[in-house]
């Protein structure tokens, strides 16, 4: 079976991907991040995964190689990335409180022998309850959500923030669509049912 390198150090996506029962590794994209708020969602999200799974190409020259990447698009139509401090967390639950919003995630695989590239995003949204300061503090302060896009776990406790959800795959909401990313490898011969 080819070599599945996964080009992210999140613990998300590690997990996720685990689900295949797949051997891969995991090592950190060799990649800045930089969000143009002038280009659609969908393309940035596909930039950004593109940039890290070419960033280790050269390390990795016979491997299949995965990157992914997400934004979020609040109701106003802004895109944001993590909010990386807990004061910052506060002010996007708080925007996002009783709206609806839209997850980008950018999946790109790369075969690193031949140079060919797969590349496809999956959205999904996520309309928030209306959510007192009281519980956004509390949440904040439970699970720390400074590492996510939006500013929340939905397979932890940020459940129970959501008053609906909507989209065709919920591992993208976590950071990695599987049901996509399946679909890529089998189309390089790498099958989760048969290796």
């Amino acid at each position: 079976m080819r070599t599945l390198v996964l080009a992210s150090t999140s613990p998300y996506r590690h997990q996720l991907l685990q689900q295949l029962q797949l051997p891969f590794i995991a090592c950190a994209p060799k990649y800045k991040e930089t969000i143009d708020q002038t280009i659609a969602p969908e393309l940035v999200v596909k930039h950004l995964a593109q940039g890290k799974a070419q960033s280790l190409a050269k390390d990795y020259p016979e491997a299949l190689i995965i990157g992914s990447d997400q934004v979020f698009v609040d109701a106003r139509g802004r895109v944001l990335g993590k909010p990386r401090t807990p004061e910052r967390a506060v002010e996007q639950l708080r925007m996002m409180s009783g709206n609806t919003h839209t997850f980008y995630t950018g999946l790109v695989v790369i075969d690193s022998a031949s140079g060919e590239t797969l590349s496809d995003f999956s959205a999904f949204s996520v309309t928030l309850r209306d959510l007192s300061n009281e519980e956004i503090r509390a949440y904040i302060g439970l699970e720390n959500p400074v590492d996510c896009a939006g500013s929340f776990k939905i397979e932890g406790l940020g459940i129970s923030l959501m008053e609906k959800m909507e989209g065709e795959d919920y591992t993208s909401l976590i950071g990695l669509p599987l049901i996509k990313l399946n679909g890529m490898l089998r189309y390089f011969g790498v099958n989760a049912l048969l290796d």
